[in-house]
């Protein structure tokens, strides 16, 4: 007997629908499955075999063939291990019922029944919605990430009896909706608040403006002035994303293995911070055989800091390039060709020199010359040229240490100033998400209209300075963003001003 089921597998961060047909007949006991399983595919066999067995159904004793389609699309992982269950039973009449045609099947077995966690189940209940299916059923812990798609009927269960119950017409099962309130509740935690780093000003300021425009920024000065405590505060002064950023996001940390606990609704901007020992392939994504986000598309909508940039190894700041210049990366491998969202604002920590105490007002720098060298010539110039803002973080003084009252506005008015100046930019621009970090060059020269003598200003530090056409570039943007905060219709000369001091290390820190 002939019985298809429909389910799901993912490429990327994207679902395509998976169609598991299984034909049962008369004869020895053979078991053959085709259409390009991969390895963990293939051991739903035996998975499969004890689950029918120990949920109290018979295994069918003749030929057994289980076709899954498309045949040239290689399927992955073991969210295939139910619906090839209900197919058998299907296939072998112990299953019958409308049903098991309305809904998209996904869920891995253990050997007693139980139906265990998948990851991807957010681009799967995307693509039963899209595939016109009533429903989905998926694993219960699943269900709070699945039900986040409104269209459609969440079904979560935890066992394979409890499946067939339910396609068989035995039980009903209430649908899942997942209640977004509610998780906006629980998604309050305790941010760090910008008013509790001591003094840094300036470079509060220049946060402030980063955020504003969505700028990359670099940090630069000696150990323990703060330049990790304000990079983990930046989350806090981001405006919440959209529901529309949260559900992108969402979709990426679902196709994540190995994130940890159940997987919701992510109404939190991430903040990644990879060790400085990590790998090419963790920054960018990929595998050998199976294609995972790296640490660019887990920031996406978010924040990516690298604490200690020189220490990373030069390939995988190279990297870097393509995501922040096209909000994209392409990762091609023999066995795939797979793009990640990967739109982030890099935020960059580093020492003045391999000692740190360069800069220091009292410590005694111990490295050479050359040493200082080779150590600045890590960070290459290109990748340099794609970060906005460079800013000094110095040593603090006793006072500023020692002072009782808050220093400077909290979180949530900074994060006020900053929703401001993004609505303007918005207003202006009459696009989503398009910030002043991100105007190409036609948008740039209708939005960054310079007034006065901001031009002059602007042509004599390019001459002075050497910037290249980037650089020009990212001035005026930045200068575009502090018009915003300051509610200027025009760029001004003070504005232009501020964002050619946020250049100004370049020639302090980095020149040969």
């Amino acid at each position: 007997m002939l019985a298809q089921i429909q389910s799901s597998a993912v490429i990327g961060i994207d679902a395509f629908p998976v169609a598991i047909e299984v034909d049962t007949r008369h004869g020895l006991f053979r078991y053959r499955m085709v259409g390009l399983p991969d390895a963990a595919v293939k051991e739903s066999e035996e998975r499969v075999q004890s689950a029918i067995r120990n949920s109290g159904f018979r295994f069918p004793s003749g030929n057994t063939v289980v076709n899954l389609a498309p045949a040239d699309m290689r399927k992955q992982g073991g969210a295939l291990d139910l619906p090839i269950a209900l197919g058998i039973l299907a296939a072998s009449s112990q299953l019958s019922g409308t049903r098991i045609t309305e809904y998209l099947v996904a869920g891995e077995l253990a050997l007693d029944g139980s139906v265990r966690s998948i990851t991807g189940a957010l681009p799967m209940a995307i693509a039963a919605r899209d595939s016109g299916m009533r429903g989905i059923v998926v694993p219960e812990d699943n269900a709070e990430e699945a039900g986040v798609v409104k269209e459609i009927d969440v079904i979560p269960v935890n066992k394979l009896h409890q499946a067939h119950a339910f396609f068989q017409g035995a039980c009903d099962i209430e649908p899942y909706r997942t209640d977004i309130s509610r998780i906006s509740r629980e998604t309050v935690t305790s941010i760090p608040d910008m008013s509790d780093v001591k003094g840094q000003a300036h470079v509060k300021r220049a946060l402030t403006v980063a955020a504003a425009g969505a700028h990359n920024i670099l940090m630069i000065g000696p150990p323990g002035t703060g330049k990790t405590m304000l990079a983990s505060r930046l989350p806090g002064i981001l405006p919440a994303p959209t529901f529309e950023e949260a559900l992108e996001t969402t979709r990426i940390y679902s196709v994540a293995p190995n994130m940890g606990g159940k997987k919701k609704l992510i109404l939190r901007r991430p903040f990644r911070s990879p060790h400085h020992t990590s790998t090419t392939v963790s920054i960018t994504g990929g595998g050998a055989n199976h294609p995972i986000p790296g640490e660019v598309s887990l920031a996406h909508n978010g924040v990516l800091f690298l604490d200690e940039l020189p220490e990373f190894n030069r390939p995988s700041l190279e990297v870097l390039r393509q995501p922040l210049e096209e909000g994209m990366v392409h990762i091609r491998r023999a066995n795939y060709s797979i793009t990640f969202p990967s739109r982030f604002m890099l935020v960059v920590a580093m020492n003045p020199c391999p000692c740190g105490c360069r800069t220091h007002p009292q410590k005694t720098c111990r490295c050479s010359p050359n040493d200082i060298r080779r150590y600045m010539a890590r960070v290459s110039g290109p990748l340099l040229d794609r970060i906005d803002i460079h800013v000094d973080v110095p040593a603090l003084r006793f006072e500023e240490l020692h002072g009782t009252k808050p220093d400077g506005p909290d979180s949530n008015e900074v994060r006020e100033q900053v929703q401001e100046a993004r609505n303007r930019q918005q207003a202006r621009t009459k696009e989503k998400h398009v910030w002043n970090a991100y105007l190409d060059t036609a948008l740039m020269r209708k939005h960054c209209v310079l007034a006065g003598d901001a031009r002059d200003l602007l042509e004599i530090a390019v001459v002075k300075m050497g910037f290249s056409a980037r650089a020009h570039d990212k001035v005026l943007r930045v200068a575009r963003t502090l018009a915003d905060l300051a509610g200027c219709e025009n760029i001004e000369a003070q504005h232009v001003s501020e964002a050619i001091q946020y250049r100004s290390l370049d020639k302090e820190y980095f020149a040969s």
